[in-house]
């Protein structure tokens, strides 16, 4: 499903096209991609809220599939293995971000589905330093949304410093927040969602959410700590007006409307922290697959054929995906030529 202009996602920007399979250069692995999770990235990618360094391009980054080819010298991996693909598709490795352990914020970094062809396809190529081997315990579907949603929740959680039997707030209740629920659960941690959805609510509860309401209602106890996963920049404020002295808020977004003018006195003083979450490092990657497996994390998925990219973006776009949406990709060759 290829895009070679941004639009609506109810214009239907992608369309469907017969490519060749892409040749796997050195240290590359190509993967014949059955699963590939569907993100607000892959959104704000189609519908332009990014500026996007090529075109024509396949979107998705939240890729399980099997190693079909193998370029020279690949040593890690070996045709027939399960590999995930994440949204950190690779960087340079020299600059000061990389070698203080930050090449999340590698100026030269490029990204899975954006800088290069990602996995609404039937194939697609990965540097075998930045693919991963998946538990086995997840299903192809069920381990899609951990490779973006799980990856940048998992990072999200971190960097919010809640610690485990504090509160926690949620924003937004899709893929990325209904891991996260089950991570901070994991730790202890009492959850409180914000949504506007009536489903995402009950599936809240369901996950063990001890609260759950709209951004405007005032939660029993103040938060310790909050994450922002809807794009929404006034959610911002929302977060800050329940938030304890000293507690973080973190913007998991990798965009976002603007944040309103902030009443420093009542919403930001006395040491409360307002902070974005950029991307994720292998080692994000590697811990939460660990992590995921320990628990385990149970993905809810609805799923989609490859052919119906745009009608999932559709249902994303209006909250109306439970969990999070996955496509499916067909080994056979059912795709005609657009």
């Amino acid at each position: 499903m290829v895009l070679d202009k941004p639009k609506p996602a109810e214009e239907n920007p992608l369309r469907l096209l017969e490519l060749p399979a892409p040749d796997p250069g050195p240290g590359e692995i190509r993967v014949r991609v059955r699963a590939c999770g569907v993100c607000h990235t892959d959104l704000h990618t189609v519908e332009g809220d990014l500026p996007l360094p090529k075109l024509p391009l396949v979107p998705g980054h939240q890729i399980v599939g099997v190693v079909e080819a193998i370029g020279a010298g690949v040593r890690q991996f070996r045709e027939g293995e399960r590999v995930g693909i994440p949204w950190l598709h690779s960087t340079c490795g020299v600059c000061p971000y990389c070698r203080r352990g930050l090449e999340n914020l590698c100026e030269r970094a490029r990204f899975t589905g954006y800088h290069a062809d990602g996995g609404y396809a039937e194939a697609t190529l990965v540097s075998e330093s930045f693919a991963y081997r998946l538990p086995d315990q997840f299903t192809d579907v069920e381990a899609a949304p951990l490779l973006c949603a799980g990856v940048i929740g998992y990072r999200a959680l971190r960097l919010s410093n809640v610690r485990p039997g504090e509160r926690l707030g949620l924003y937004g209740f899709g893929a990325s927040a209904h891991v996260v629920i089950q991570l901070a659960r994991h730790q202890g941690c009492e959850v409180y969602v914000f949504t506007r959805t009536v489903a995402h609510r009950e599936l809240a509860r369901t996950l063990g959410a001890v609260w759950a309401g709209t951004a405007q209602d005032q939660p029993p106890p103040l938060l310790d700590a909050a994450i922002i996963f809807a794009p929404a920049g006034s959610l911002a404020l929302d977060a800050l007006r329940v938030l304890r002295r000293g507690g973080t808020v973190a913007l998991a977004g990798v965009t976002m409307s603007p944040i309103p003018e902030i009443n420093y006195d009542t919403l930001l003083y006395h040491e409360r922290i307002l902070r974005s979450v950029a991307n994720s490092t292998r080692e994000d990657v590697r811990e939460l697959l660990s992590l995921a497996a320990e628990i385990p994390v149970r993905t809810e998925v609805e799923t989609f054929d490859l052919a119906d990219a745009n009608r999932a973006l559709q249902l994303l776009k209006q909250s109306k995906i439970r969990g999070a949406g996955v496509l499916k990709i067909a080994d056979s060759k059912q795709v005609a030529t657009a």
